[in-house]
């Protein structure tokens, strides 16, 4: 079972006529809205400045394949001075009654062009050891937008501890059990304190969007192609379970996408994971850029039956994959935990 690509990839490249978008079009969200028939993609956006500050544009589809941008500026960037003020990248939404709630990735300073040999900007200046780690260490934070129309914003905050790098921080789409659900991978969670070598998935629960704690391990590498593993897309839920795509990183630094089936009421609970890879680099948009070898996406969407998959191509592009949901579920299915 693969995914199949679209065959007018990349749906998105970097545009020259807009210089906050000139370098970098990657790692799409994206949410369908059932009632207006259409796709809402929030796309990574960098122009070709030394510092690489990192912002979101908005592209919109009637078809899920063909996307028109928004508009000539960003809709979403860094706060002039807070947790989130270096960058801001990989969206993922979801959809609660009238508001899309977006969680995204964020430093306190720009990354720099990470992919020269010695890029402009690496972090912050040397600051002493009573300084706050992550501003020390200019480690990666989750934060929380909240809007209604993708132009006006509440930057509600960050989620995750100031003491752990966290990212690939995705909410379900409705609450379980009472509570609010994600997932998250962070990155200094490793060793047999935590039962993980390398960096895994957890899944926490929360009363409130901005308070969260009882995190238990869900999954950890298992499988040749995997190393470090992070979740991608929002779980969709599904008669058989929750859907969800996450990615391994391989010993040759390169990511390929699997799947998880969690249990409906218990998503801590994994019913069924792929053995075998459904998407890994091999075209050129994905083999050639800033970071070789990646495919990620940050949203999938189901539309009359067809799951597309929305992913970034070498941290350069926005690529497509497609299969028949169906078949990709009954495969899941005949998959072990």
């Amino acid at each position: 079972m693969k995914l199949k690509r679209f065959e007018g990839n990349p749906i998105i490249s970097p545009n020259p006529d807009n210089e906050w978008e000139s370098l970098v079009t990657t790692n799409p969200g994206a949410w369908y809205d059932a009632e207006q028939k259409r796709v809402f993609m929030l796309y990574r956006a960098a122009g070709k400045d030394p510092e690489h500050v990192i912002r979101f544009g908005l592209a919109t589809s009637s078809d899920g394949y063909h996307f028109a941008r928004a508009g000539r500026d960003p809709v979403f960037g860094p706060s002039a001075d807070g947790f989130d003020a270096g960058c801001v990248e990989d969206a993922r939404i979801v959809k609660y009654g009238e508001y899309y709630y977006m969680t995204y990735a964020s430093r306190p300073f720009p990354p720099g062009q990470y992919w020269t040999p010695k890029n402009a900007v690496v972090g912050p200046p040397p600051r002493p050891p009573e300084f706050p780690q992550a501003i020390r260490n200019n480690a990666t934070a989750t934060g929380l937008g909240i809007t209604r129309d993708f132009k006006t914003w509440v930057r509600a905050g960050r989620l995750t501890s100031p003491l752990v790098d966290d990212r690939d921080v995705i909410l379900f789409p409705e609450k379980i059990g009472g509570k609010f659900a994600m997932l998250h991978r962070p990155m200094n969670w490793v060793g047999p304190k935590y039962g993980t070598d390398d960096p895994a998935m957890w899944i926490s629960f929360a009363d409130d969007l901005l308070a969260w704690g009882d995190s238990r391990l869900l999954a950890k590498a298992k499988y040749p192609w995997e190393g470090k593993i992070g979740g991608n897309t929002p779980p969709i839920r599904t008669p058989y379970g929750w859907f969800t795509l996450y990615h391994g990183v391989g010993k040759d630094w390169k990511y390929r996408l699997g799947a998880f089936l969690l249990d409906l009421d218990d998503p801590s609970r994994v019913l069924h994971r792929t053995t075998d890879w459904l998407l890994q680099p091999e075209e050129p948009y994905e083999l050639v850029g800033h970071y070789p070898g990646v495919v990620f996406p940050c949203g999938s969407v189901v539309i009359d039956g067809t799951l597309f998959v929305y992913y970034g191509g070498a941290d350069v592009y926005v690529g497509l994959a497609t299969c028949r949901f169906d078949e990709l579920l009954d495969h899941l299915r005949c998959c072990p935990a």
